[in-house]
């Protein structure tokens, strides 16, 4: 779960609330206030840290007045998967903006090697979305992106005693649905 920082801020601005009642709103016991504040500043700027739980998007949506899908995107990634970064780039650049159901199809024809993993990946970002109770039929694939992972280097045996390298390339999947109405 992310918080999409525009949103919020539109929905915080509308309602009239401070950061400091969100950050109110949101302290439990191992999360005092100060800690709550900083979560509260980050998510304004949309910097990810600490992670959005489901728990505080709820503590937010009834302060503002709002549902959580209303400024939440669930995002859900695959990391160390097998294929290169390039190659999956492709895949991922085209389901990007598409109705997740549309997504899905496209994914399902498509005959690259990365479609695989990255349905998997929007489908378990899919099931976030409905564990949170969010319309199905509204969303969209708002965030598809592939980062570079490590490399895992091997050594081909040649003649004459050469070696030639191999590097069999991983990378990360991440995929973000939001509702869109």
């Amino acid at each position: 779960m992310k918080i999409n920082a525009e949103k919020l801020k539109r929905l915080v601005e509308q309602a009239g609330v401070t950061r400091e009642q969100l950050a109110e709103a949101i302290a439990r016991p191992g999360f005092p206030q100060r800690e709550a504040l900083g979560a509260v500043n980050n998510w304004m700027s949309d910097r990810d840290h600490p992670r959005c739980k489901p728990e505080h998007a709820d503590a937010i949506a009834a302060l503002v007045g709002a549902k959580p899908t209303d400024f939440v995107r669930f995002v859900s990634m695959a990391r160390f998967v097998r294929g290169s970064a390039r190659k999956s780039r492709l895949v991922a650049d085209m389901i990007r903006g598409m109705p997740v159901d549309k997504a899905l199809t496209t994914l399902d024809f498509c005959d690259k090697r990365a479609a695989v993993s990255i349905r998997k990946t929007l489908n378990a970002a899919i099931a976030d979305a409905e564990q949170a109770e969010a319309d199905v039929g509204a969303l969209v694939v708002a965030e598809s992106r592939v980062d570079g992972g490590p490399i895992i280097k091997r050594f081909q045996p040649k003649d004459r005693g050469r070696a030639h390298p191999i590097r069999k390339r991983t990378s990360h999947l991440v995929v973000g649905v939001e509702e869109r109405n």
